[in-house]
């Protein structure tokens, strides 16, 4: 009988979080970040030395660029990881800020402090002759101005100059929900076993497809029908979320037959955990098979989809936030304008009346008269 011998694995260095030891990862950071007040010039990073690759990744595209304030960038975006801000937030700081930058040094800004509204407002126009859509608009600035605040307190920027805000509006859009038979459509062509599972449990959870993604095996509890999703994709507030009976038999198949050895619930052929673009990739498949491909639906819309289902049926505004993870109440409400019933009901009473069509309830008008032996006596009473 052979004796298989357990050799001691460190997942910190099989998954990339933090190096072998602690003292090391900011021994490296302190070499390549000096206190900021003690020296005016601050050496330029080695990218190298963060342990997380989508963290390299990020410095290692600020490095190359030509812009003004490349250092102050830098060490704004060490001081959000510092924060434990993730990944894709550096990257949209990174993705607003850099653009900004090089406009403002096109309008002849050699240095940070000579930026001025104007070149945010030339920023603004910019984008929106690029055809941005509002809300991705609204995120840059905020991602602008984020900079702009951490410039006025350890810079020496003028704290006066970007007083006035610009403001975006937001269309107050409503969800985008699937109708029955456009789900029924869909279930029909989607016949892989993991592909399957995936749809039903957003459909059936409301978990948003980040969530979903970084589900791993302990977090879902079969007996208890639930799942635990430790942090909300959004705000960070875990949340438990109920598995129907027809997602858990979706995910249960799905566990039959999947790699065991994987970490993640889901994943892709080549990778321990699935992306998003594969996610959406095969999502786009089967709407073209099911013939929604003009309905513009998204991996969202099963989401929206499943406030509207419940709300239908009955649940409560407040079960429905918990179950979805809003901060507030009023980011649910905006499924309450789906599904009111009750003003779809008096809509069409109110119609039927005025067309004159059948109703369904009687109307207060229509009384039956008395008989005329007691017309005297009713005469008698108004004089």
């Amino acid at each position: 009988m052979s004796t298989t011998h357990v050799t001691s694995i460190n997942p910190n260095d099989r998954f990339g979080c933090h190096p072998a030891t602690l003292k090391s990862h900011f021994q490296s950071i302190d070499d390549h970040f000096p206190d900021q007040k003690s020296q005016t010039h601050v050496s330029k990073p080695n990218t190298d030395s963060f342990p997380q690759p989508a963290i390299q990744q990020i410095f290692r595209r600020v490095d190359p660029q030509n812009i003004i304030g490349k250092q102050t960038l830098i060490n704004f975006l060490y001081q959000k990881h510092l924060n434990n801000c993730k990944v894709t937030t550096l990257a949209n700081y990174c993705t607003s800020i850099i653009p900004f930058l090089t406009l403002a040094q096109t309008y002849g800004r050699s240095r940070l402090d000579q930026l001025k509204p104007v070149d945010l407002e030339a920023f603004v126009e910019q984008q929106q002759d690029k055809g941005m859509k509002p809300g991705t608009l609204r995120l840059r600035l905020m991602c602008i101005y984020s900079f702009l605040r951490y410039l006025v307190e350890n810079e020496n920027f003028p704290s006066n100059r970007f007083v006035r805000k610009i403001r975006i509006k937001i269309p107050d859009k409503l969800p985008k929900a699937m109708s029955p038979n456009d789900v029924h459509q869909l279930l029909a062509v989607v016949n892989d076993i993991r592909n399957r599972a995936m749809i039903l449990m957003l459909l059936r959870t409301g978990m948003r497809i980040g969530e979903l993604l970084n589900l791993k095996l302990y977090d879902v509890r079969f007996s208890e029908q639930k799942a635990l999703i430790w942090e909300g994709e959004k705000n960070c507030i875990g949340r438990v979320v109920c598995i129907s009976a027809d997602a858990l038999q979706a995910l249960s198949r799905w566990y039959d037959i999947r790699d065991p050895s994987k970490e993640y619930v889901f994943y892709s052929h080549r990778r321990h955990i699935m992306c998003y673009a594969t996610a959406r990739i095969m999502f786009k498949k089967y709407l073209d098979k099911a013939g929604l491909a003009g309905k513009n639906y998204s991996l969202h819309s099963l989401r929206h989809t499943f406030a509207t289902d419940l709300l239908n049926a009955g649940m409560r505004l407040e079960c429905l936030q918990q179950l979805l993870g809003h901060s507030s109440l009023e980011m649910t409400l905006r499924y309450a304008r789906l599904t009111d019933q009750t003003r779809e009901e008096e809509f069409f009473r109110a119609m039927a009346r005025i067309e004159g069509g059948p109703s369904h309830e009687p109307d207060p008008l229509d009384c039956q008269l008395p008989p005329s032996s007691q017309a005297p006596e009713l005469l008698h009473t108004h004089g």
